[in-house]
């Protein structure tokens, strides 16, 4: 189709400064929403009390923002940019409003229990926040030459970069600090997270209405609307069936073949309804374009890698380093310091040279640099020691995080601006997720392999390899249920030694087969168990004791000196009066009656006995628990530094790919001036043709 053809619109300095100011603290609301919420997520849960919903509250914001970003895009075409946006906002703020009363009483039991209700709220703030992303990179490219637009990319590749940092932070401190009284009403903190956003917000939209100029080269077409459903019915099955695949339901299973089945038919759909459509919600001819295609697939494979390696570092930090939960954010800053200088300083290197190829060619590059020494690491790994690595991956990261969307804008028509604007997000969106579930199968994989190579036998824990629990790995020290399991087994074990010291033969049978006990105590539950043990020993004594008193005080004094003599028994020996003595027949009586004293104190002598015996069997067992998981803990960090090692290892190839893709991108200088692709006709530069 044929766009009208416009007059050059011509901003004034004022009207650009303004415009990008808004515009960042847009980009900034809706970047920080993505990490804010992370840090909260453990409180939330506990007060609404929905565990099972966990996942969900990501996913319905991920699964809303995405579908929307390629509607949102045609529709600023053919609408307009700045309307697009307001309505963006307007719904992301009501969202954010909505999301902080979640669960709130007078809300009731609208769309069930709390953490539904923070569901459904999240997704309607998707629905708001994928017109940030995808309205602000049109907005620049409209306004800003691609040269000139280059320096600024960079700096919205930075925000970015600095929201990852403080998202977590700020999330933290509003959960664990924000909780106030206003007006006799109390509001928890966790709750913050969400209305920070008003203030934003409100700034970001008064900026927008009253003082960024109207856009006005809406391109001619209609809504397509079965191009957005079938988009939509592409991208949430897909969506899902990556987030409950290996998780909550198996790969095979008939649940998760059957979403890939149902968006695999809505793709053909999709494209055989879309090839001949004028007014497609992504135009297929699009693709025909060298630098749209291969910048699209470039930036979806690189960021599929970027979220295997930032997904997991901050649990290898908790894990083997022992970084608390609540630094994650400032332990990952080596890495967004490297991205924002990269991103900043390439952005700015590209305004002045006017070609963005070898910067993307030299950051992918570095990235697989970075990537390769972190593929080094090992368990002795110092923070100092990552953080370097770290800050090598992001120098690779930043010029991807913009130019690629320079390159794209730069490739297009204007009147298509925002539907290719929008592709580049929606590609790089469906790249993380898609990443995030292959990475995540890929790590749970290595560490099933890992595992056991590193843990130690443990009776009880056979299975632990197979059922490993991340989040429990992310404690400090981890393993808090690995511990637990090992305190059971010899909490198990020890109650099954009491039983079999009071005569349960079953429980006496199994201890004698269990080939980790030590020989000792398994001759003594073979002989009898305590009670035999004690019973021979007392007769033994009572009967030497007879013997010895037999021969009267002599006997008496060769007991006396003996050490072998209990001290109790002393003392009665001691008492004795002369008489008891004198004669052989008193003698034979003295030594009778104590003999019959001596036996007649077995079972309080059983029982002390077997008091002693099983607190010395405790104290040694909660010695081998101590020792057992310390041996459990460096297993498991052992593991799963090899586990994050192989899975960072495959990241290269992936990267790798980009990097073909990127040398395979056409060099396209960028245009002086927005409007230098002609409209007419969609007719492109030689450069572009195809």
């Amino acid at each position: 189709m044929t766009a009208p053809t416009l007059p050059p619109r011509i901003f004034t300095q004022q009207e650009k400064t303004i415009t990008l100011i808004g515009l960042m603290v847009v980009f900034l609301l809706s970047a920080l929403d993505q990490t804010i919420v992370s840090t909260a997520m453990p409180r939330i849960i506990q007060q609404l009390e929905g565990l099972e919903y966990y996942s969900w509250v990501t996913t319905a914001y991920l699964l809303a923002s995405t579908v929307m970003v390629p509607i949102y895009g045609k529709l600023s075409d053919i609408y307009g940019r700045k309307p697009i946006l307001i309505i963006g906002i307007v719904l992301f703020l009501l969202g954010s409003v909505l999301c902080g009363m979640a669960g709130e009483p007078f809300l009731q039991n609208v769309f069930g229990s709390g953490m539904v209700q923070l569901i459904v709220f999240r997704a309607l703030q998707g629905l708001g926040g994928a017109a940030l992303f995808t309205s602000a990179f049109a907005i620049i490219a409209d306004m800003f030459p691609p040269a000139e637009r280059a320096k600024f990319g960079g700096l919205f590749g930075a925000v970015f970069g600095l929201s990852s940092v403080l998202g977590p932070i700020i999330g933290g401190f509003l959960t664990d600090h924000g909780s106030a009284t206003f007006f006799g009403y109390f509001i928890e903190g966790w709750r913050w997270v969400f209305y920070v956003n008003l203030p934003l917000g409100a700034l970001a939209l008064f900026m927008i209405i009253a003082k960024m100029p109207s856009l006005t080269h809406k391109a001619a077409g209609k809504i397509d609307f079965l191009g957005a459903g079938l988009i939509i019915a592409t991208t949430i099955p897909m969506l899902l069936a990556l987030t409950w695949g290996g998780t909550t339901y198996p790969w095979d299973s008939a649940r998760i073949i059957s979403l890939f089945a149902v968006s695999a038919v809505s793709l053909v759909l999709f494209i055989l309804a879309e090839r001949n459509n004028p007014d497609a919600i992504l135009p297929l001819g699009l693709f025909r374009n060298r630098t749209f295609s291969l910048s699209n697939l470039a930036s979806f494979v690189i960021n599929m890698a970027f979220i295997g390696i930032v997904m997991f570092l901050p649990l290898f930090m908790q894990t083997v380093q022992g970084v608390s939960a609540t630094n994650s954010g400032l332990a990952m800053l080596p890495l967004m310091a490297g991205l924002m200088l990269s991103s900043i300083t390439a952005g700015n290197m590209v305004a002045r040279t006017g070609n963005y190829k070898p910067f993307l060619l030299g950051g992918t590059v570095i990235l697989m640099v970075g990537v390769f020494f972190l593929t080094l690491i090992s368990v002795d790994t110092t923070r100092l020691d990552l953080g370097w690595r770290m800050f090598v991956v992001g120098l690779g990261l930043g010029p991807a995080m913009s130019l690629f969307n320079i390159a794209i804008q730069n490739a297009v028509p204007l009147h298509q601006m925002g539907v290719a604007t929008s592709s580049s997000q929606f590609f790089r969106q469906i790249g993380s997720t898609i990443g995030a579930a292959i990475f995540g199968t890929l790590l749970l994989n290595n560490l099933q392999t890992e595992l056991p190579k590193h843990l130690p036998q443990v009776p009880g824990l056979e299975n632990a390899a197979k059922n490993i629990n991340l989040g429990e790995m992310s404690a400090q020290q981890g393993n808090s249920d690995t511990g637990n399991q090992i305190k059971a087994a010899i909490d198990k074990q020890y109650l099954q030694i009491e039983r079999a010291f009071n005569g349960d033969a079953a429980a006496t049978q199994a201890l004698i087969n269990n080939p980790q006990l030590p020989a000792e105590l398994k001759t003594t539950l073979k002989n009898g168990g305590i009670q035999a043990q004690v019973h021979a020993e007392l007769t033994a004594q009572a009967s030497g004791v007879a013997q010895a008193l037999q021969r009267g005080e002599p006997g008496r004094q060769a007991l006396l000196n003996s050490r072998a003599t209990p001290a109790p028994l002393k003392a009665q020996l001691r008492a004795l009066p002369p008489q008891a003595l004198a004669t052989p027949q008193a003698a034979r009586v003295t030594a009778q009656r104590l003999e019959q004293g001596i036996l007649a104190n077995e079972p309080q002598v059983v029982e002390q006995a077997k008091t002693s015996a099983l607190k010395q069997i405790r104290t040694s067992l909660n010695q081998q628990a101590t020792a057992l998981a310390a041996q459990v803990s460096t297993g498991m960090k052992l593991g799963f530094t090899e586990s994050v090692k192989r899975m960072i290892g495959t990241s290269i190839w992936i990267i790798l790919i980009g990097l073909i893709l990127t040398v395979l991108l056409p060099v396209v200088p960028l245009r002086a001036h927005p409007q230098d692709a002609k409209d007419e006709g969609d007719v492109l530069p030689p450069a572009f043709s195809h």
